[in-house]
C-alpha cells in the first residue's frame, strides 16, 4: 500500500512538471491568448524582414507595446508590410516615430523596436510608420567584407 502511494505520488509530480514545461513553452513562444483588450493598428513598410512573423513582439525602451497581426507583400511597391496592434494606452507615439527590426537573444528572435520622434501630431489608427529601418542580415555583411578583403588582397 505505501509504495502504491508514493507511485501515485511521482505520477502527480510527473504530471504537473509535463503542464508546467507545456504553460512555459507557450509563454516563451508568445502562443497564448492574451485578453483582447483596446488596441489600434500601424503599418510599415520594410525591405527586408529577416525572419520576422506574426504574433512578434513590438516593444518600446524594452517593453513590450504591442504584437505583429499580419505580414504580407505590397505589390505595388515590392515591399514587405507589417500590421501591428498596439495598446491603447501607448497613445503618445508621434508622426515621426521609427520601427526598427531588431534581435533578441542567441536564439536570433526578430521584434519591432520603435523609437519615438518630437513632432506634436500623433500616430492614429491605420496610420503609416514612414521611417522604418529593415533587419540586418548577417550573410549579407559577411558577403560585403569578404568581398571587399578581396578587392583589398
Amino acid at each position: 500500500m505505501q509504495m502504491r502511494n508514493v507511485e501515485l505520488t511521482v505520477g502527480a509530480f510527473m504530471i504537473m512538471g509535463i503542464v508546467a514545461l507545456v504553460l512555459m513553452a507557450f509563454r516563451v513562444s508568445g502562443l497564448t491568448q492574451q485578453a483582447t483588450s483596446d488596441t489600434y493598428t500601424l503599418k510599415a513598410r520594410f525591405e527586408n524582414l529577416a525572419g520576422l512573423n506574426e504574433r512578434a513582439k513590438v516593444s518600446m525602451s524594452g517593453v513590450t507595446i504591442g504584437r505583429v497581426t499580419k505580414v504580407y507583400l505590397d505589390q505595388e511597391w515590392y515591399s514587405a508590410v507589417v500590421e501591428m496592434e498596439i495598446n491603447a494606452d501607448v497613445e503618445t507615439l508621434t508622426r515621426d516615430t521609427s520601427a526598427a527590426i531588431l534581435t533578441a537573444g542567441l536564439l536570433g528572435e526578430k521584434y519591432i523596436g520603435l523609437t519615438v520622434g518630437a513632432d506634436p501630431e500623433y500616430l492614429e489608427d491605420g496610420d503609416w510608420i514612414e521611417d522604418t529601418q529593415s533587419a540586418l542580415v548577417l550573410e549579407e555583411l559577411i558577403g560585403r567584407f569578404l568581398f571587399n578583403k578581396a578587392e583589398e588582397g
